[in-house]
């Protein structure tokens, strides 16, 4: 079925604001941002089961930290931002960034697991704010008919963050000359404290850029007004669908090194970081290419075909079969690609003055990925990794259910 190309009569006066092509572009700096951090996260739940001796349940309590921030951020940062303006919150947002990775240095000279969770606990916090203020900024900043092509475009550059980061986690953490705790924790010192110049110097740019203020025209629309929040079907359901997606994607990233290594023997946890990042890629490529074919799909059609294969691929992880598993687990991250901005896009969409509010709860919602690890984890250690994947198998149903009743309007 065709996607819907009409342009809304509101785009005739949005589309001529100055800045808006600037403005997209800034912002999509900030995907890439986290993804970046997110990429590193899978590399350090492995490393520091081996550095730190943790084991898989504890070695989850960093996606905790991490995605729990999320959860606390995102309402004060919603309303921080009505009061200021989304620039405001970008530059809160990467200065917390910039001061958790700067925590790292003396988490990383006292050798402390807790430590290292409140620094992650601080990123966190900052990139809850960039998320809150970056995801509906992209979907207004040009004809909402094309928010969930427009959404996914910024997000593509999240994938290319995430496949850095495991490359880069993969070259430095696991390096055969880290032998004791000291050395395994230098390379993660240093390249946090890089990480921290890298933010600050884009938070420089933003602070010396003007950019549209669109908080009145995201207030100016009629969509929505006459239903309380929560009356909104697609967004209730939106909220729903993305806890659960954002569980599966960091469940299925968190231990990906422990499966591969387990069920393809001959990698080491080198190689299984680089494989990670091969997902990441195929995370990246699935996002520019589904964006493309949004063009021509509706992305209610595209979100129930990539959910049905991801079901179909996580019962093949679970099957435990020697290197083929693994192949399947690679192919998921290509059709995870789409979920989050898709679903984000599709439960704020046309919600007029609420739209901040409902931003920061889908944000909220992203405390799925806190509880995912954990769980995973714990039947790991007490059945084995292959198991635990059956738990995003379930978080994807819960996505087709979604995908299906949008799909139907």
């Amino acid at each position: 079925m065709l996607a819907d190309k009409t342009a809304s009569p509101a785009y005739a006066e949005r589309k001529t604001t100055s800045g808006f092509r600037l403005a997209f572009i800034l912002v999509t700096t900030l995907f890439f941002l986290w993804g970046l951090s997110y990429g590193l996260l899978d590399v350090l739940n492995k490393h520091f089961q081996e550095v730190l001796h943790v084991n898989k349940a504890q070695s989850g309590l960093l996606q905790a930290a991490y995605f729990g921030a999320y959860f606390i951020i995102a309402l004060p940062a919603g309303f921080f931002m009505d009061r200021f303006g989304y620039k405001a919150g970008i530059l809160v947002g990467l200065c917390l960034y910039a001061l958790g990775a700067l925590l790292f240095v003396p988490a990383a000279s006292a050798g402390s697991f807790g430590m290292f969770l409140l620094a992650l606990f601080v990123i966190a916090l900052g990139l809850g704010c960039l998320e809150t203020a970056a995801n509906p900024f992209a979907t207004v900043l040009g004809d909402p008919a094309g928010a969930e092509r427009r959404l996914n475009l910024s997000q593509s550059f999240n994938g290319l963050g995430q496949f850095i980061g495991p490359v880069i986690g993969g070259s430095l953490f696991f390096s055969a000359t880290q032998g004791t705790t000291a050395e395994g924790l230098s390379s993660v010192k240093m390249t946090y404290v890089a990480i921290a110049v890298l933010v600050l110097l884009i938070a420089f740019v933003f602070g010396r850029t003007k950019l549209p203020d669109i908080r009145e025209q995201s207030t100016s629309e009629a969509h929505g007004l006459e239903k309380g929040l929560w009356q909104h079907g697609h967004f209730t359901g939106g909220v729903i669908a993305q806890f659960f997606y954002v569980a599966a994607q960091v469940g299925v990233g968190a231990f990906f090194i422990n499966y591969t290594t387990e069920h393809w023997h001959t990698l080491s946890n080198q190689n299984a970081s680089y494989l990670l990042s091969v997902g990441m890629i195929s995370f990246m490529v699935g996002r520019f290419f589904s964006t493309w074919l949004m063009g021509f799909v509706r992305p209610a059609t595209l979100l129930v075909i990539y959910a049905i294969i991801n079901i179909v691929l996580c019962a093949v992880v679970v099957a435990g079969i020697d290197n083929v598993s693994v192949i399947a687990l690679v192919a998921i991250f290509f059709f995870m690609s789409i979920m989050f901005p898709t679903i984000f896009a599709m439960g704020v969409k046309n919600m007029g003055k609420q739209t901040k509010r409902a931003s920061s709860v889908m944000i909220m919602a992203i405390v799925g990925g806190a509880i995912m690890p954990y769980l995973m984890g714990a039947i790991a250690d007490r059945y084995t990794t292959a198991v635990s994947y059956a738990l995003p198998m379930i978080c994807f149903a819960v996505v087709l259910t979604y995908a299906l009743r949008q799909r139907a309007k």
